[in-house]
Order: structure tokens, then C-alpha cells, then sequence
């Protein structure tokens, strides 16, 4: 492993001969957890760049083995532990002259809870090692306790529907509730009720009736060539409406009848 720009400093004492995936490195797509099986550590830088992308994120991560650089996971709040999980901590050095770099190795440990500091103590060049258990009791959480509060949550209860708003004191509340109230009426019919007929008599035509307007004189015909201008302003009457009108009068004269008082 060659020697990186910037901190150039490597956290990792064994590096595989083939190349082994690091899952703090390779997560899932969001917002899946990060489950991390067994990481053996790198770069710090690289370590450092991935956790404050997680931390930005929101991201879980679940570990089971994780040493060196991967020890930086710790300092998230969203990190969790099993009882069987490892975790090993020691002293960055440098990737190529193997002399420890003081300064990084001030920064891991600085990452860590105040818990695991005391704990540890400081860092040394070899592996110091705590396991879940440890660390479950020193605050982390526990990954497994974590899942069983997930599967025993109980959905929850539709909300109450709001109460209806009590009504107005005064005149206008006094009316509402007057309107509000629904007669009682019995459907039961009573009696049935008759409206009496009333009697009338009429006396009877007399004999002659069809003879009763054979005295009364027509008035002249009025003159075919006789066609006086309408006055002004007044509207000319239009074709047929002469005809009209007369079917009206002899309608109108029809609804009236005399009777013969005696």
C-alpha cells in the first residue's frame, strides 16, 4: 500500500495479499444500515471522509468485527454492537516507514465515547481488544435489543375524532339549540276529516234563451277600402293578428254565463 496525499497514514497492521471488500467503505444504498462484518481498517483519511458522510446522513451501522480506522464508527450516534462483536483498537503508523504517527493516533482516540477512553486508557501499538459485551456496558447500544423494540412495536390507534365545539352562551345559542331539536310528531291519524258540500240551487233558463240576443242590432261593417294610417309611435299590428284577437274575444265571451234571477 503506497503512501497517500494529505495525512499519508494507515491505521492497518495486516494487509490481505487479495484485495477483501470493506463494508464502512462500500455501504448500501441509503437509507439502508451499514452492516459491517469483518474490517480489518486502511487509511484514516478514508475512514474519516465516510463517517462524516454517515453522520450527515443519519446512518445506522451495525458492527460485528471492526478494527483500526473502522474503530472511527464509534464515534457516531447512530453506531450499535452485538454481545459477539470484536473490536480492536491500536496506533496509526505510517504506511511506509512503519513509525507511528502521534498526531492521528491522538485524533482515533479522541473519537472514541469517554466511556471507551477510560476504558482503553490510551492506544498502543498492538491490539487491544473489547467485545460487545464490554462495550454494551460501557453505553453502546445493542443492535439485537434494538431490533426486538422494532418487531414488538404495536401499531397505533387511530386518533380520537376532535369533540364538536360547545355552543354559544346568549341569544344565538338559545336559538341554535331551539332549531337543533327535532319535533316529536305522532303519525297515528287522528279522525279523518269531511268538509261539508253546500247546496245551491239555480233557477232555469228561460224558454227563449236562444232567442235572447236576436233583438240586439249588429253594428255596420266597416268599409273594405277604408285604411287609416297607424298614429305615430304606435306599433303596426303584424299579419294575422286581427284574427288572433277575434278568436280571443269570442274565447273570453264564452266564460261569461247570466243566470235569470226571478
Amino acid at each position: 500500500m503506497g503512501k497517500r496525499q494529505g495525512t499519508g497514514v494507515s491505521a492497518a497492521v495486516f494487509q490481505p495479499k487479495s484485495p477483501v471488500p470493506l463494508a464502512y467503505l462500500d455501504p448500501p444504498p441509503f437509507p439502508a444500515p451499514v452492516i459491517v462484518m469483518k474490517d480489518v481498517g486502511g487509511y484514516v483519511s478514508e475512514y474519516q471522509a465516510q463517517t462524516a458522510r454517515y453522520r450527515q446522513e443519519g446512518r445506522e451501522v451495525r458492527l460485528h468485527e471492526c478494527r483500526s480506522a473502522c474503530t472511527l464508527a464509534l464515534s457516531l450516534p447512530n453506531v450499535c454492537v452485538y454481545p459477539s462483536s470484536l473490536l480492536k483498537f491500536h496506533k496509526a503508523y505510517n504506511a511506509d516507514t512503519r513509525a507511528v504517527d502521534e498526531g492521528v493516533s491522538a485524533e482515533l482516540f479522541r473519537s472514541y465515547p469517554a466511556a471507551v477512553q477510560a476504558r482503553l486508557g490510551g492506544l498502543t501499538r498492538e491490539y487491544r481488544v473489547l467485545t460487545g459485551n464490554e462495550l454494551i456496558a460501557l453505553g453502546l447500544r445493542n443492535c439485537n435489543e434494538g431490533a426486538t423494540q422494532m418487531a414488538r412495536a404495536r401499531p397505533q390507534a387511530p386518533p380520537a375524532p376532535p369533540a364538536p365545539p360547545a355552543q354559544e352562551e346568549g341569544l344565538f345559542g338559545k336559538l341554535t339549540a331551539a332549531f337543533s331539536v327535532k319535533p316529536t310528531v305522532d303519525p297515528t291519524p287522528v279522525a279523518s276529516l269531511r268538509a261539508p258540500r253546500s247546496k245551491r240551487s239555480f233557477a232555469p233558463p228561460p224558454e227563449d234563451w236562444e232567442d235572447i240576443d236576436a233583438d240586439i242590432p249588429l253594428p255596420p261593417r266597416r268599409p273594405v277600402d277604408l285604411q287609416p294610417l297607424p298614429e305615430p309611435g304606435l306599433p303596426r299590428l303584424i299579419d294575422g293578428a286581427q284574427q288572433a284577437l277575434s278568436a280571443s274575444l269570442r274565447a273570453t265571451g264564452e266564460l261569461f254565463r247570466f243566470d235569470w234571477l226571478d
